[in-house]
């Protein structure tokens, strides 16, 4: 299994299989095409019907490429995945949850941001979903090749926004809920990020700093797996299985409490058995989170292929409603071929390009090992739980981008606040002692962010010496060393923000282009 994993992974990244991606994909829209096709003979706007397929094909496509990333991205950065591996767990999984739980109806509208109702042309409410559509799909298209996760709520909302406005003038358009969708892009990353650190810090505290880590481990592990448990119970009750099952917040609570008291007793009795052989260190921990990082990734992609599938098959269900009913609609049914459209879309873009956001979450923001992403997908579940509670506007692709930040974060403020103490501790020694500085220096400058501790109790019960001016600087460049990659985070949040707005534009032009070639 390996070595066809490791055989998979050279494939999915190999720079010279570019155009047998874009051949395949082409090679799926093509199939979209012919099989609406055959179905839809003699219907009226068959042909627009077979268009609308394609395009929402295409949607579902970049939704692979560009959003599973955040679900397996951290377990792929950390080593608990490989690259294969974590494309075929994403593709069955984002499939399962759109297939099986992704809904009977679908709001045409997304979000509410348009008044349907204003607009009583239904071939103009075809022309602006479809728009919306396509414009949403150039938008992750440009995205992903970018290498920046978005939001494909947000682009498909932008979409139907700015095709909404070009439809119907500015007063179709909804600003209060859109004022809340503009607040997610602080709302989510912050809210992810600061739930994912908190985290880190506890395990760190409660675990990684001890002098004996695998008693700290034995007690601490299987609390922070079940609650883990419980978020994700809880979370697939409310949003991965509505479908099958509606259930309000507190019996999904009740439910992830079960699981989580499963997982509990399970957890406690596997670390107990790997205590006699696990090693007494960081990386002896990081082994316990693996198969909890494998379930998290699996889990997180069920979710998001019954929620969000619908950024692709919504407004195709509307287009096929309104051509079938010949008026405006608000929500829709969801036809099987529709669905299919949705899920299989999402398998391919994810396979075929998603492995290039997968590295960027994964490992090219900060680094991960298995403790930081385990903090990542528990704050992900946790953060979509109490934002839906307190009726907050969350994206979560932010939710999980913002954890990643969290974490790299975190790392840099405590390597800083480490190498702060220790300058204070050693600023008003005699500088004749400066030859015995040298080794702890060395020392120092090698260490990990959870080594500096013992070297500053080590400082402090040797009285090292204080630095010179010049080796005060020396040391500052190195405790602050950027952990996480500044570079991506402009780009990232810079892509957030003009997603709405950008995707708006475009559905504008093409819904303008849309009528005109249509009247």
């Amino acid at each position: 299994m390996a070595r066809s994993t490791g055989l998979l992974d050279t494939l999915l990244t190999s720079p010279t299989t570019e155009r047998y991606r874009v051949g395949f994909s082409l090679l799926f829209l093509l199939g979209v095409w012919l099989t609406v096709g055959s179905f839809s003979q003699g219907m009226p706007n068959s042909m627009l019907l077979m268009a609308a397929a394609v395009i929402g094909g295409y949607m579902a496509i970049n939704i692979g490429a560009n959003d599973v990333a955040n679900n397996v991205g951290p377990a792929v950065g950390s080593g608990a995945l490989s690259l294969g591996a974590a494309v075929i767990i994403a593709a069955i999984f984002e499939s399962a949850g759109a297939l099986i739980a992704g809904g009977d109806v679908v709001s045409t509208i997304k979000g509410g941001i348009i008044d349907p109702s204003s607009l009583s042309d239904s071939q103009a409410f075809v022309w602006l979903m479809t728009a919306a559509l396509l414009a949403g799909a150039l938008w992750l298209n440009l995205a992903t090749w970018m290498g920046a996760p978005v939001s494909t709520t947000h682009s498909i909302v932008g979409g139907v926004l700015g095709a909404g406005i070009a439809a119907g003038g500015w007063g179709i358009a909804d600003w209060a809920v859109m004022g809340k969708i503009a607040a997610s892009w602080v709302i989510s990353p912050v809210l992810g990020g600061a739930l994912a650190a908190l985290f880190l810090y506890v395990v760190k505290r409660t675990v990684l700093y001890r002098k004996d880590v695998i008693p700290a481990a034995r007690t601490f592990v299987p609390v922070l797996v079940a609650i883990m448990a419980w978020a994700f119970g809880t979370y697939l009750m409310i949003k991965g299985v509505k479908k099958v099952v509606k259930v309000d917040f507190l019996d999904a609570a009740l439910i992830g409490l079960l699981a989580a008291a499963i997982v509990y007793f399970a957890v406690r009795t596997l670390v107990g058995r790997r205590a006699a052989t696990m090693e007494n260190n960081a990386t002896g921990v990081n082994t316990l989170f693996t198969w909890p990082l494998i379930f998290a990734a699996a889990l997180l992609s069920f979710a998001h292929g019954a929620n969000d599938v619908a950024n692709a098959i919504g407004p195709l269900a509307a287009i096929n409603d309104a051509l079938s009913s010949g008026g405006v609609v608000t929500s829709a049914s969801i036809p099987l071929w529709v669905m299919m459209v949705g899920a299989l879309g999402l398998a391919v873009g994810l396979m075929l390009f998603g492995p290039r956001l997968i590295k960027t979450v994964g490992s090219e923001i900060t680094e991960l090992d298995k403790t930081r992403a385990f903090c990542v997908a528990l704050s992900a579940a946790l953060t979509v739980i109490v934002a839906s509670q307190l009726g907050l506007p969350v994206s979560s692709t932010h939710i999980a981008i913002g954890g990643v930040f969290g974490v790299g974060f975190l790392r840099e403020y405590l390597k800083s606040n480490y190498a702060t103490q220790l300058h204070k501790i050693m600023e008003h020694h005699d500088e004749d002692e400066q030859k015995r500085l040298k080794p702890f220096l060395d020392n120092f400058r090698d260490a990990s962010v959870e080594e500096m501790e013992d070297l500053l109790k080590q400082a402090k019960k040797q009285k090292q010496v204080p630095l010179s001016k010049s080796e005060r600087k020396r040391l500052k460049k190195i405790y602050r060393e950027e952990l996480v990659k500044r570079s991506h985070l402009f780009k990232i949040a810079a892509a957030w923000i003009i997603t709405v707005p950008a995707s708006a534009i475009m559905a504008a032009l093409l819904f303008f282009t849309l009528r005109g070639l249509m009247i």
